[in-house]
Parts: structure tokens; C-alpha cells; sequence
């Protein structure tokens, strides 16, 4: 495998899918200007002000003219980011949960562990997320851990940092979030890649809190019915289904927090809570 190019805020962009969101938008992408230099806003079909609001600062703005889904504002984001010559991409989703001063402990973390896509895993404050949230997480990620042969913590994440080798992934199959977890896949099976996890807290709206945030696009039977779905058609279509499962089971999570003194399983990180 290639060295990885060092990352710092100057060549990684971070890629922002938005639709319809104009209630916090201003305020993610000022926080991504805060941490990296170069901010793609991927605007799919929005209907209300969320194009405008963009069109005010200092970003890229890629417009839909129609809803696409996720997946595709994710591709033609990644597509842009190499056009600017970036050497990996941050992703936030565009609804204000995810923080941007946690992308720097993913730059350090994607830097000491190259070959790897990094994500944020909802791990601190978990029991703010929905229950429901977290059952349809575990759920995913036991089936990914599957299909990549790793296993892996908060498959569902929308913060992730993806190096260029993986920006550049041609033909990566699904949409919506079906995507997310297809490349994934892709980039373990085509690439050699892991995924090393970066705990994060992620905001949810909360009875009598202040912050308001737009309803998820997210729905949870939905969605990780179409996950699934697609997932063990991959493990299935691979053949040697319980030799996939054993080997996955080998290969436990890494999770990347020096502040916490040491990278630990998340087995350990669960034993600490």
C-alpha cells in the first residue's frame, strides 16, 4: 500500500450533503471553516433557504437540481474535493449533531493510522443518542463487521474522514445511506483498509433542551432494512460465509483516543464506561 500523504487542515476538505438546512447550516459550515480550509457544500434539491445561506461564504456549492440522495451528494462532493487537489475528506452531515472541533483528533488520527478510514463514533455521552438509534447502530455494525472482516463501532456515522485512495473508488454501488456502508465495504475488500474510531459526542434534540435540529433523514426501519438488505447480499455473493464471520470476529475494533490515555478495543471502552 501507498504511503499516505501527511493531512493537515491545507489538503483535506471537508464535504458537507445538505437538504433542506437552512435552520443550522450557517453554523456547520462556519465551524468546518474554523478547522480545514476547503468546505464543499453538496446542496441535494433543497427547498428552502439552505442554498442562499451557503452561497454567502467563502465554500464550494454544488447544487441538485433535484433530490439525488445521499450517496450521490457524497460522490460528486468526493469528485470535487480531488478536482481541488485534497488529499482525504472530512463528511459532516449539514443538521448541526456533529461538532467540527473533533476534526482535528481525526486528522491526528487518520495520520498515525494511514490506510484506514476514520470515523467518529457517538461513544461519549451515548445515552443522550435515541435507544432506538442505538439498537439499529449495533445492529449495523455487527453485519458490516461481516462484510468487511473487521469488526467495527457506529458503522452509521456520518463524520468520517476518507483518504483520497477512497475518494477515488469508482463504481461503489447504493444509494442513501446504503452508500455510507457500501464504500466501507469497498475500501476494505478493494483497498486493504480498515476503519479506526474516533470517539465523538453527537447532539440530539432533547425535551426542554435549547438547540433545535431539523428531524433526521434518517428512518430507522427504513433504512436499516435497506442496509441490511444489501449487506448480506454482499457477504452472501462472496461465498465462505462462516469462515467471513469467524475471520471478522478476530479482528476487534480499534479505537484511536490518546487523550484517554491508550488506543483500546472497544471492548475496553465499553469495561471503562
Amino acid at each position: 500500500m501507498a504511503e499516505q500523504t501527511r493531512l493537515y487542515r491545507g489538503n483535506v476538505a471537508v464535504v458537507i450533503p445538505a437538504l433542506n438546512e437552512a435552520l443550522r447550516i450557517r453554523e456547520v459550515v462556519e465551524g468546518a471553516l474554523a478547522q480545514c480550509d476547503r468546505v464543499i457544500v453538496v446542496d441535494d434539491g433543497s427547498d428552502d433557504d439552505t442554498a442562499a445561506i451557503v452561497a454567502a461564504l467563502p465554500v464550494t456549492l454544488l447544487r441538485h437540481g433535484a433530490r439525488m440522495g445521499k450517496g450521490q451528494a457524497l460522490r460528486d462532493g468526493f469528485a470535487e474535493a480531488l478536482r481541488q487537489g485534497m488529499a482525504a475528506v472530512v463528511t459532516m452531515d449539514g443538521d448541526g449533531q456533529h461538532h467540527a472541533d473533533d476534526i482535528p483528533r481525526m486528522i491526528a488520527a487518520a495520520n498515525a493510522h494511514p490506510g484506514n478510514i476514520v470515523n467518529g463514533a457517538r461513544l461519549k455521552k451515548r445515552s443522550t443518542q435515541p435507544w432506538y438509534r442505538r439498537i439499529g447502530n449495533d445492529f449495523g455494525d455487527w453485519g458490516l463487521a461481516w462484510a468487511c472482516g473487521f469488526r467495527l463501532v457506529d458503522s452509521q456515522s456520518g463524520q468520517r474522514l476518507y483518504p483520497a485512495p477512497v475518494l477515488a473508488l469508482q463504481d461503489v454501488p447504493g444509494e442513501g445511506f446504503v452508500f455510507e456502508a457500501q464504500i466501507l465495504i469497498s475500501a476494505a475488500r478493494g483497498l486493504g483498509f480498515g476503519v479506526v474510531s474516533v470517539p465523538v459526542e453527537t447532539r440530539y434534540a432533547t425535551c426542554g433542551g435549547s438547540e433545535q435540529f431539523r428531524k433526521s433523514h434518517f428512518r430507522l426501519f427504513r433504512d436499516l432494512q435497506r442496509i441490511t438488505t444489501h449487506v448480506v447480499a454482499q457477504v452472501v455473493a462472496r461465498g465462505q460465509v462462516l469462515r467471513a464471520y469467524r475471520e471478522a470476529r478476530r479482528h476487534p475494533p480499534v479505537i484511536h483516543d490518546p487523550g484517554a490515555g491508550a488506543i483500546m478495543s472497544s471492548s475496553a471502552l465499553q469495561e471503562a464506561r
